[in-house]
């Protein structure tokens, strides 16, 4: 806690940081804000069915990434995630389209373009998803329109603000990146997804003392204990892993010769990261658009396929963090490539021929690899489905793995190694004991 207090006394000393921090602060709370401004014309007390819609199930991941914005009708419903939707397309476009790759290789002014054609794509989803949610909303909360209008005539100016709503705080993002502190699209749906925390907390501990649930005390200190180590689980995932320990290296990993000293290859055990996690969560969220809001009268399937907690949904999520794994890690590491690379600078691995049976090798390896890694990450991706078998509240559980957990971790570390290198450069001691920092691409910076 002394550290904790003598670093924000070292951010406020420092006026670029200290500035930063502050327009930070100010355009989460515009964020926040707006979260709870409801549309023109909709009565946020006739919204009791929304809300117990978004209580459960997928709904309830939509209502946590846009900060309750979702279950409150508000301007901001809709929140960032069409933004996320459009770059993950515009990544898998640029990896499949020519034209967008030699777009990626132009530098500077190639990332321009695709940012722009992003926010285009982001607008398109957009004009689809909101009229979506307010025929949603027509279905479970008709009486919350204001008397005296019809919804025909409603649903053209609230498209309009809906859409206007996520595009703001796309630009409070990038303006909290440019100006602030951390990522600022990261930012926000982090400040969405922990605002929801200390009522789930809440409720989680009101839970364990009644006899609801029951199991007191001890029950909800084992929960903090599973809480914590998931929590070091997520942190050893997005940070990477540091130096193979020389007895695996040629084993599991490989090493490179070049000019008498030994080098690793830069391959690790997560090398996809997060991402087959959000890809597959984005497809998860297909049923939502492809059927009823309502699945009271849908089949056992759909149901199913609805309910996060469901043993279906999770197998089906499993699967399709494992196959995005291999498919991510294959798309962002070529061993051919790696193989001609160390060629060229006169690189091998000792007792593997140069060329093809390199690339053999190294690709075999990483096949090695991506199989735990894959594991792992959806072992993590489940925790919240494994929670509710210690009848965890379905609120509290959703911080118990998933997205959300990956979300929180990432930004935070993030921010917290922007702050450092701030600090630093001006001879400050920040949060972090030693002073090194580990980057995303697991290799110690030492």
């Amino acid at each position: 806690m002394k550290k904790f207090i003598e670093t924000l006394k070292n951010c406020w000393k420092v006026e670029d940081l200290r500035m930063r921090l502050l327009i930070t602060i100010l355009f989460v709370a515009i964020y926040r804000f707006g979260s709870f401004v409801v549309l023109p014309g909709i009565n946020p007390a006739n919204l009791e069915k929304l809300q117990e819609q978004t209580a459960g199930g997928l709904m309830s991941l939509l209502d946590m990434f846009s900060g309750g914005a979702f279950s409150n009708a508000s301007i901001f419903a809709l929140g960032i995630m069409p933004y996320i939707s459009a770059s993950i397309v515009m990544q898998l476009v640029a990896i499949a389209v020519p034209s967008f790759q030699k777009m990626q290789r132009e530098g500077a002014s190639g990332q321009k373009k695709i940012a722009q054609y992003t926010r285009y794509l982001t607008v398109a989803i957009l004009l689809f998803q909101a009229p979506s949610y307010l025929l949603n909303l027509k279905m479970t909360s008709a009486s919350a329109l204001a008397s005296g209008l019809s919804w025909t005539e409603f649903m053209i100016p609230a498209t309009i603000i809906l859409a206007a709503g996520s595009m703001f705080i796309l630009w409070l993002g990038e303006r909290i990146t440019d100006k602030g502190v951390g990522n600022g699209i990261s930012m926000i749906i982090m400040i969405g997804i922990i605002a929801r925390f200390p009522q789930a907390f809440m409720q989680e501990v009101s839970s364990r003392f009644t006899a609801i649930t029951g199991g007191g005390l001890v029950m909800f200190i084992v929960e903090i204990l599973i809480l914590y180590a998931v929590v070091c689980a997520a942190i050893l995932l997005t940070q990477g892993t540091r130096k193979v320990p020389v007895e695996y290296a040629k084993k599991l990993v490989g090493n490179s010769q070049v000019g008498g000293a030994r080098q690793y290859i830069p391959l690790k055990l997560f090398a996809a990261n997060v991402m087959p996690i959000i890809f597959a969560q984005a497809l998860m969220f297909i049923p939502l658009a492809i059927v009823q809001y309502q699945s009271d009268s849908a089949g056992w399937f759909t149901r199913s396929m609805l309910d996060n907690r469901s043993i279906l949904y999770n197998v089906v999520y499993v699967i399709l963090i494992i196959a995005f794994t291999y498919f991510y890690t294959a798309i962002t590491l070529n061993p051919t490539q790696m193989a001609e690379d160390m060629k060229r600078n006169n690189g091998f691995i000792p007792g593997v021929k140069p060329g093809e049976d390199t690339a053999n090798y190294i690709e075999e390896i990483m096949s090695r690899l991506t199989l735990p890694g894959s594991l792992f990450i959806a072992f993590i991706a489940i925790m919240p489905a494994l929670a509710s078998l210690l009848d965890v509240q379905q609120a509290f559980s959703q911080f118990f793995g998933g997205t959300s957990l990956l979300i929180l971790v990432g930004v935070v570390i993030d921010t917290i190694q922007q702050i450092q290198s701030h600090l630093m450069m001006r001879h400050y001691d920040g949060l972090l004991t030693s002073g090194r920092t580990r980057p995303q691409n697991g290799v110690s910076a030492y």
